[in-house]
């Protein structure tokens, strides 16, 4: 089953989450084996909200998480 975040991110959605379900999510994201290229961009915000408000849920997968600079020039 694919995991693609496709509500709005919020409060509800991200205190929801347990264990398994952001395992799930990490597991698709690491895995980008989505249907469509940008299925996995839906992902991505719903992992980054889980590491501030949730850190406890995503400490095993912040490797995920682009922490480079992004330099736009």
């Amino acid at each position: 089953m694919k995991f693609i975040s496709e509500n709005k991110i919020s409060e509800e959605l991200v205190n929801s989450l347990d264990e398994e379900m952001t395992l799930e999510l990490a597991k698709s994201l690491e895995e980008d084996n989505y249907n469509n290229p940008f299925d996995g961009l839906k992902d991505l915000p719903l992992l980054r909200a889980l590491a501030i408000n949730r850190p406890e849920l995503t400490t095993n997968y912040v490797h995920l998480l682009n922490k480079e600079p992004f330099d736009e020039s």
